[in-house]
C-alpha cells in the first residue's frame, strides 16, 4: 500500500512530533490512529522506548470515555518528573493536560518501587494550562485549514444567543472558577444542539457584560476570588472565543458586545475613563482580531460595540433592530422606563424593537408599546447569569435564579416570541 501524502507534509510532522494528543492529531487531519502511530515511530523513535519494562513493573491506563485517560505506572528503577512526562507522551496524550504525581513504595529492606499516577485536569488547573495560549494554538491550526463553502440556509429565522454576567473568578455557593467552566461547557453543548434544531440563516451573539468579577466591584473580592485579573481576563477570552467559534462554524455571525460595571476601568465606583475603556470591550477586540485570522466558511465575523462615549448599542440583524445595554444604568425593574427616556432623547437603542440587558441576573420580560419606527410591538427581554450565585442578594432578598443562557429567533415578522428559551 503507497505511503499516505501525509507522510511529506511538514505540518503534519510538526503535529507529529508535538505534544498533541493522537485523538486531537486525528480529529484535525482526519486520518487513521495507525497513521498518527506509524509516523510518531519514525520521527520520534519507537514508542515503547519509554514504555519498556523490567521484570515485575506494570503501565495500568484507564480511558476515562471523555477523551481522557488515567495513567499508574510502577517502576523499580529511579523515575524523575521527565519520565513521567516522556511516558504520558508515548501513549500519544499531552502531559501538559494532566496532573503528575511520583510516590516511593517501600516493601522492606531494601527493596522498592516508584509509582507514577497521572489524572486529567479539570477546571481552574485546566484553564490555567490553556489559557489565550490554547486560543491562538487553534487559530495556528486552523489557520491553513478552509472549511468547504455551506449549503445557502433557506429556514428564514436567525438566532441570537445572549452570554451575560459570567462574572469569572467570582466564587459563592455555586462553586467557583472549576464549576463555572464546567457550566459554560454544558451550556455550549445546548447552545450547539439548538443551533442544529433552528438551522438559523445568520446567528447574533450578543455580550451583555460582566464577563469578569474584577476587583473593583464592591465587598471583597479580593479575599474570595480565585483568580487574578489577568487570569481572569485570560480565561474570559478563551471561552468567550469558543462559543464565538461554535457560531461562526454554522452561518454567518456577528457579534456585540457593551461595557459593564464589573468589567469597567475603575477604581472603586470610580470610572477611570470613557465607557469604551472596558476590560470586557477589550477582550473582544483581540478575539475579534484572532478570529477574522481564519476562513471558517462563512466570511469575517462583525462585531458592534457602541461609541465611545455610549453605553448601548443597535444592531440590525436580519431587518430586525435589536438594542443591548447591560442593565446598570437603572434600576430593577425600571429596564422599560430607561428605555422611554432614551427613545425621547434619540440615543442609540430609539429605534429598537427588541431591548435585551443583563446586570440582574435573572430572566424577565416585558411589553413596551409599539415601535413607530416598524409598526411591530415592542419587548424587552433580560438575560440570566451562568455566575456563582450573588449569596450577597440571596442573604438580603431570601431568592435567588437558576443559571442559564437566553436564546430566541427573528424571522422577517420581527422578534419571534414563541422561539424565546433559557437553556
Amino acid at each position: 500500500m503507497p505511503k499516505s501524502p501525509l507522510w511529506s507534509n511538514p505540518e503534519f510532522i510538526a503535529d507529529c512530533r508535538s505534544e498533541k494528543s493522537k485523538a486531537e492529531i486525528m480529529d484535525y487531519w482526519g486520518v487513521s490512529s495507525g497513521l498518527v502511530v506509524d509516523v510518531r515511530k519514525e520521527v520520534r523513535g519507537p514508542v515503547d522506548q519509554a514504555r519498556s519494562r523490567e521484570p515485575g513493573e506494570s503501565d495500568e491506563i484507564t480511558d476515562n470515555g471523555d477523551g481522557t485517560k488515567q495513567f499508574n505506572f510502577i517502576r523499580h528503577r529511579p523515575v524523575t518528573l521527565e519520565d513521567a512526562r516522556r511516558l504520558i507522551r508515548s501513549t500519544g496524550d499531552n502531559p501538559d493536560a494532566y496532573n503528575i504525581s511520583i510516590k516511593t513504595i517501600a516493601y522492606g529492606g531494601d527493596k522498592s518501587s516508584n509509582k507514577i499516577s497521572a489524572w486529567p485536569k479539570t477546571g481552574i488547573a485546566l484553564a490555567e494550562t490553556y489559557p489565550l495560549a490554547q486560543m491562538y494554538e487553534q487559530l495556528r491550526r486552523l489557520s491553513g485549514y478552509h472549511r468547504q463553502p455551506q449549503p445557502v440556509r433557506t429556514s428564514g429565522r436567525g438566532t441570537v444567543i445572549v452570554l451575560a454576567d459570567w462574572q469569572i473568578g467570582k466564587t459563592g455557593r455555586r462553586g467557583g472558577t472549576p464549576e463555572l467552566l464546567e457550566r459554560l461547557a454544558a451550556a455550549r453543548e445546548k447552545v450547539e444542539t439548538e443551533l442544529d434544531r433552528r438551522n438559523p440563516d445568520e446567528i447574533l451573539i450578543l455580550d451583555g457584560g460582566d464577563g469578569i468579577e474584577g476587583f473593583e466591584s464592591g465587598g471583597n473580592p479580593m479575599f474570595t476570588n480565585d483568580l487574578s485579573l489577568p487570569d481572569q481576563l485570560d480565561c474570559y477570552a478563551t471561552e468567550l472565543f469558543k462559543f464565538v467559534r461554535l457560531a461562526a462554524e454554522r452561518a454567518p455571525l456577528q457579534v456585540g458586545a457593551v461595557p459593564s460595571n464589573h468589567a469597567a476601568w475603575r477604581h472603586g465606583k470610580q470610572n477611570l475613563g470613557n465607557p469604551s475603556e472596558d476590560f470586557g470591550l477589550f477582550t473582544h477586540r483581540q478575539i475579534e482580531k484572532s478570529i477574522n485570522l481564519v476562513d471558517l466558511g462563512h466570511g469575517a465575523v462583525r462585531w458592534h460595540t457602541p461609541d465611545e462615549w455610549d453605553e448601548s448599542l443597535c444592531v440590525d440583524f436580519m431587518g430586525t433592530p435589536i438594542g443591548l445595554v447591560h442593565g446598570n444604568q437603572f434600576g430593577p425593574g425600571r429596564a422599560i422606563d430607561w428605555w422611554q427616556a432614551q427613545a425621547f432623547g434619540g440615543q442609540a437603542i430609539t429605534k429598537a424593537d427588541v431591548l435585551v440587558s443583563a446586570h440582574y441576573h435573572s430572566f424577565g420580560a416585558g411589553v413596551a408599546g409599539q415601535n413607530p419606527f416598524t409598526s411591530r410591538e415592542r419587548m424587552w427581554v433580560a438575560a440570566p447569569t451562568l455566575d456563582s450565585g450573588s449569596d450577597w442578594y440571596r442573604n438580603i432578598k431570601g431568592r435567588d435564579s437558576l443559571p442559564g443562557t437566553l436564546i430566541f429567533d427573528v424571522t422577517e415578522d420581527g422578534f419571534d416570541l414563541g422561539s424565546l428559551k433559557v437553556l
